[in-house]
């Protein structure tokens, strides 16, 4: 081992799972290590269709001590506790399983070149109510939660008359709430083809999406915002702009100039922070408990780096920092790999890191969606709409799939969940 090595990633997302994979397959298990608190890998811009039901989390999910032991990386289960700077080392706490049974006791991990990349949470901004009633997508096992109690509900509250609404409220009309909001009313269309409440009528959904600033997609360009809001529309979404949620109560919700919000089920989609016990590590952090980073990825200690949305990362040639996308991400793991085994091979670099924007693409339902695709050779930007955008949408899920598990590999999986898909019910219904 180099004094860079061993390099321990911490945090198994997007971009730290193809880190980890990219180093593994070439410096080997005793040089890389990837530490998670959970089993299972699942890219997370597809946890709304978990939360809907149109995607089983245990079909999709990938295993971390499979893709250790294909890509040739060292897999740890647990979660960080604390960082010693001056040893090199990290405290990992105790991992139990769903019973509350020891699997590994606590243990002490030393580094050479620490790589944290622990995404981020949803951010209530200390709203009322917000913590206890409302519900986030920020795991797995969030998403299948809302899963269970949207089931749940479509089966009560139903008359052998006239069955109640289902009032359904998304805060938050980012990327996350729209492609849920759209992915809703996809899912209830299966729930009812299926009849399970066929001895009573169905029970209708009523959607809103509620976003603070004047458009939807607000981060994206006006055109986008526009042709996303017409498609909700078109679903029968309400879509409800310039609307700050002050008070999120079991039933309902209230804005600050008091109108109210009927809410069977509320989902809190604005805005994020990284997690806080980041802010205990003895590193600089900011506002929302992201580490700052300078440009080549590091924390004020050298051997120490952080990517993806838990990291302030400046953005080279503005005067800002770098948005919260998976694409981030994913280029901020290809530098980090170019760079950290340059410094295996002795090899130092100045180089920054560069982002560059190839646009945004939003799910509106599994034959739609809109977006806007940067010209790399034009310099212009380009729209695209409808099953094209989708298309390319679901595209980017397999490019994270063929960064960790190679192109070969990620099509036989897409051949085996195609077969299976014809064999499987629409929408998870147990």
């Amino acid at each position: 081992m180099t004094g860079i090595t061993p390099i321990v990633i911490v945090g198994g997302g997007a971009g730290g799972l193809e880190l980890a994979a990219k180093l593994g397959r070439k410096h080997g298990a005793d040089q890389v290590y990837l530490i998670d608190k959970e089993t299972d890998h699942i890219w997370k811009p597809s946890l709304h269709e978990v939360a809907a039901g149109t995607l089983d989390i245990h079909r999709e999910g990938l295993s971390y001590f499979m893709l250790a032991r294909d890509c040739n990386f060292t897999f740890l289960l647990g979660t960080l506790v604390g960082l010693d700077k001056d040893n090199k080392q990290i405290h990992l706490a105790e991992a139990v399983n769903n019973a509350g049974q020891q699997l590994f006791p606590p243990r002490t991990i030393s580094y050479g070149t620490l790589v944290i990349a622990v995404g981020s949470k949803s951010n209530f901004f200390n709203t009322t109510g917000a913590a206890e009633h409302a519900i986030t997508l920020d795991a797995t096992a969030q998403a299948e939660h809302f899963r269970l109690k949207l089931l749940h509900a479509l089966t009560s509250g139903v008359t052998a008359t006239e069955p109640t609404p289902l009032h359904i409220t998304i805060v938050g009309g980012g990327a996350t709430g729209v492609e849920l909001a759209a992915e809703l009313t996809e899912a209830v269309n299966s729930f009812h083809f299926y009849s399970i409440n066929q001895l009573m009528p169905a029970r209708r959904l009523s959607i809103s999406l509620l976003e603070g600033s004047e458009r939807i997609l607000a981060a994206l360009p006006p055109e986008l915002s526009a042709r996303a809001t017409r498609l909700l529309q078109s679903r029968a979404i309400q879509v409800n702009t310039g609307v700050r949620v002050t008070e999120v109560q079991a039933n309902q919700l209230i804005d600050s100039t008091g109108q109210v919000y009927p809410s069977d089920l509320c989902v809190w989609a604005a805005g994020i922070q990284a997690p806080f016990f980041l802010t205990e590590l003895g590193l600089e952090t900011n506002r929302i408990h992201q580490l700052v980073v300078n440009g080549q990825l590091q924390t004020a200690e050298p051997t120490i780096y952080a990517i993806g949305d838990c990291a302030q990362a400046p953005w080279v040639g503005s005067d800002g920092f770098l948005p919260a996308r998976a694409q981030v991400a994913h280029q901020q793991a290809s530098y980090l790999y170019k760079r950290l085994s340059a410094l295996i091979q002795g090899h130092s670099s100045t180089t920054e890191f560069i982002y560059k924007d190839y646009g945004s693409l939003v799910s509106v339902g599994h034959t739609k969606g809109v977006g806007s695709l940067m010209g790399v050779l034009s310099g212009k930007s380009w729209f695209v709409e409808g099953l094209v955008a989708r298309t390319m949408y679901m595209s980017l899920h397999l490019m994270h799939h063929a960064a960790v598990m190679g192109v070969v590999r990620t099509f036989r999986v897409v051949l085996g969940r195609l077969l299976l898909k014809r064999s499987a019910p629409r929408i998870k219904l147990h």
